[in-house]
């Protein structure tokens, strides 16, 4: 159970039991985090029928609100410091990463987060509350990127990217991957996210050459959004 509460406490403000973890626990907590995910995709899905009650766009509210406090902005966070990055960089990987270890926020970084929260609050609007088993999944389908690029691309630096390559199992990725192709069978949009998952993947092998904790956070983020907006394509 120690990975489990890990990825949770992790990928959720969620109180969770404080557990001692090694190096192997910590890791091994990666399998975990598309259940993270689930809390995370009831919580929305429940603050969009709630609000939904009151006005639709209170109910996109809700749902968003929930969305950003329950993760912490965690990913939020990791999106903005890979946009300003790769904004700094100019093509340097070393200017790039220090851009990314700042812990101030640039001008990239805080459009990005202000865009993303738009695109999320105008396609849950434009989904509403009886897509609520779309929502519930979105999150957790998200949440198995990190295990097909961890296993998959070199970290840049010590840290998340690095740490949690080791606890993906070949298994892991072919358990999550057949979770995957179900949740389209709930809604097609959902179908989309393997390849979402591949194309972002693909963009950062060709962009900085690896993963990094950020690049996860940012890969989360653009995933979710990009669901959204098949979903409601496909609706």
């Amino acid at each position: 159970m120690t990975p489990l509460w890990l990825a949770i406490g992790f990928c959720t403000r969620l109180p969770v039991p404080r557990v001692a973890a090694d190096a192997g626990a910590r890791a091994a907590a990666v399998r975990w985090f598309p259940v993270a995910g689930l809390l995370v995709g009831l919580a929305v899905a429940g603050g969009a029928m709630v609000g939904a009650r009151v006005d639709p766009w209170l109910g996109a509210l809700a749902a968003l609100a929930l969305w950003t406090g329950l993760t912490g902005a965690l990913h939020l966070d990791g999106l903005a410091d890979l946009v300003d990055g790769l904004g700094a960089a100019h093509g340097d990987r070393t200017r790039l990463l220090a851009v990314m270890a700042d812990p101030h926020i640039g001008s990239f970084g805080t459009v990005a987060i202000q865009l993303q929260l738009l695109a999320k609050l105008v396609l849950l609007h434009a989904l509403g509350p009886t897509a609520w088993p779309a929502l519930v999944l979105v999150p957790v389908a998200a949440r198995c990127g990190p295990l097909a690029w961890a296993r998959w691309l070199p970290p840049l630096k010590p840290g998340l990217g690095a740490g949690i390559a080791a606890g993906v199992r070949m298994r892991d990725l072919v358990g999550w991957g057949l979770a995957l192709l179900g949740f389209g069978l709930v809604r097609p949009g959902l179908f989309a996210a393997p390849l979402l998952i591949l194309l972002w993947g693909l963009y950062l092998k060709r962009r900085i050459g690896g993963v990094t904790g950020d690049a996860h956070g940012a890969g989360i983020e653009t995933v979710e959004t990009l669901l959204l907006l098949a979903l409601v394509i496909a609706a």
